[in-house]
């Protein structure tokens, strides 16, 4: 029988390295062994992805909060379904750049939405799924905007302004403090080797309990 893999998480506001440190874990582990799905939210399947470019695109039009939640959600089950239990259920490793913690903190904190309506949806499109691990990368809101705006033309949601973004980094605070067995906070403000260290040292304790 194909023991179940591990689905892990990396969560945090923006410009904190989540992509950078997904690599990192991902080299990690095939390092020990493991087979390694790399994925990402809002996206991970050719339809996720198209419901993604409608998400982050700037436009004038206002974007309803219970739209960009539904949307967000329509994107996640066919994202679980298609490619993350599957992956999962084969025995690989599933590295997700956010997920559900991402939408009690964005659409949470960040836009003031319920967190009883969101974990309504969460229960339909997830059951009792959830992630095994969360990485945490927290800094300060200011830092991670600084180097976001070094990617180049910032997307509909990195243009709100720095008290959104503290919000949603107050709502991260919380869901860590009610989930510290789940939650690893790694202070993505240090250099990044630092960081790296952190997140590999993290993946090799979890890989051998």
């Amino acid at each position: 029988m194909t023991t179940r893999g591990r689905f892990i998480t990396f969560e945090g506001t923006e410009g904190v390295g989540k992509s950078t440190q997904l690599q990192v874990a991902a080299s990690t582990l095939r390092d020990l062994g493991m087979d390694v799905v790399v994925t990402r939210e809002p996206g991970g399947t050719p339809m996720a992805e198209s419901i993604r470019e409608l998400l982050l695109a700037p436009r004038e039009e206002p974007v309803n909060e219970t739209t960009e939640l539904l949307l967000m959600f329509a994107a996640r089950a066919q994202h679980l379904y298609q490619k993350i239990l599957p992956a999962l259920e084969s025995g690989q490793w599933v590295l997700c750049d956010r997920f559900t913690d991402a939408t009690f903190a964005y659409q949470g904190g960040g836009r003031g939405v319920a967190k009883e309506r969101i974990a309504q949806l969460e229960t339909l499109v997830q059951g009792d799924i959830r992630p095994d691990h969360v990485i945490w990368l927290d800094a300060p809101v200011e830092t991670g905007m600084a180097r976001a705006k070094h990617r180049g033309a910032l997307d509909r949601f990195e243009q709100e302004d720095l008290a959104f973004f503290q919000r949603i980094r107050d709502a991260y605070g919380e869901r860590a403090a009610a989930s510290p067995g789940r939650y690893r906070r790694v202070d993505a403000s240090l250099p990044l080797t630092e960081v790296s260290a952190q997140v590999s040292a993290f993946l090799r304790e979890i890989c051998f309990n």
